[in-house]
């Protein structure tokens, strides 16, 4: 075993987006497990937008973590030692444990998974906290009656292309939109979407008029900003709209440049009657059995499709995180470690 536990800590706060310079390599010693504790290795990070707004000066309303801290986050590990009963050396875990090589818990917040049952890389995507907030976001949020044109931002990333593609199993008709050719193709003819909207297209107004030619009855926002600007027209009445995401915003707290919507949104709620919902996922964990029955179902039978991209080496962790924000990856993004 390694003598030194390599971590990656929050160096200074962003202004905008994150910078390598925001992060900082530290080297610590591997804690010692005492009893009822595990010690663990983690073999897989997670690599997820949200971890911007955990490192402040971001569009949230949730307290960032310290200077120093090692970012948060999900991992998939092996246990090395153990001195809980509940598990042995070997066996495989998902932990909240950040990123770092090792961690240390008294396995209340360890999960067991199995390997032999799926690749241990889904327990971080579609069977993991991501497939988990794109369910929950359209089973409990969203009237499940099917029908009607469902629209999905961020359509190509690991949560909207699991909730785009729930959308459809529901009887949905599904428009996805991402960035670039190749994730439209992608959206379209992998994973099956009516339509895909291409927004970094010179013609994607007019794109969007010819996908959304009954408006918008339903909507998976992930985005913000911009783009949710350019939806507004098409809400119909009664349209349903939750909020997983606002990933355009997350590094600009304040007000925007331009003109202000705000009035024209306002409006549009109260003479449309349209109903509008924020949810965190820490909140409904307590759904994560309900979910892996349904999800684990749909996979294994092909009718969800899901694409991961990994990153190697412990080091790339911060490039791969800041690849998030320029739209240059597809599906969930996970470091693997050596």
């Amino acid at each position: 075993m390694k003598a030194l536990n390599r971590q990656i800590v929050l160096a200074a706060r962003p202004n905008g987006h994150a910078r390598p310079s925001d992060f900082e390599f530290v080297e610590r010693p591997i804690p010692v497990p005492g009893d009822g504790e595990v010690l663990f290795r983690n073999l897989l990070i997670s690599v997820d937008p949200y971890q911007r707004n955990l490192m402040g000066n971001a569009s949230t309303e949730l307290p960032p973590i310290d200077i120093g801290q090692t970012m948060p986050g999900p991992t998939v590990a092996v246990v090395e030692r153990s001195g809980n009963p509940e598990f042995a050396v070997g066996d495989h875990v998902v932990s909240w444990s950040g990123w770092r090589e090792y961690g240390l818990s008294d396995g209340s917040d360890l999960m067991k998974v199995d390997p032999e049952a799926a690749p241990l890389s889904t327990a971080l995507g579609v069977l993991g906290h991501t497939g988990l907030t794109a369910w929950i976001g359209t089973t409990r949020f969203l009237d499940p009656k099917p029908g009607g044109t469902f629209v999905v931002t961020a359509a190509a990333g690991s949560v909207g292309s699991v909730a785009a593609q729930i959308a459809k199993l529901r009887g949905h008709r599904v428009v996805g939109i991402a960035g670039g050719p190749e994730k439209v193709r992608y959206l379209k003819e992998e994973l099956g979407l009516d339509e895909a909207v291409d927004y970094k297209a010179p013609d994607f107004a007019e794109q969007l008029a010819r996908a959304l030619p009954d408006g918008i009855d339903t909507l998976f926002e992930n985005v913000g900003g911009r783009l949710f600007e350019a939806l507004m027209p098409y809400f119909n009445m009664k349209a349903q709209i939750v909020i997983c995401g606002t990933i355009a915003q997350y590094a600009f707290p304040g007000a925007s440049d331009g003109p202000n919507r705000l009035p024209e949104l306002l409006k549009a709620f109260l003479y449309r009657f349209i109903v509008i919902r924020g949810f965190s996922l820490t909140d409904h964990f307590d759904a994560y059995p309900e979910f892996a029955v349904e999800m684990r179902s749909w996979v294994s039978q092909d009718r969800i499709r899901y694409r991961e991209e990994f990153v190697d080496g412990f080091e790339n962790i911060p490039g791969a995180f800041l690849r998030l924000f320029d739209g240059s990856n597809t599906g969930k993004l996970i470091a693997r470690l050596g």
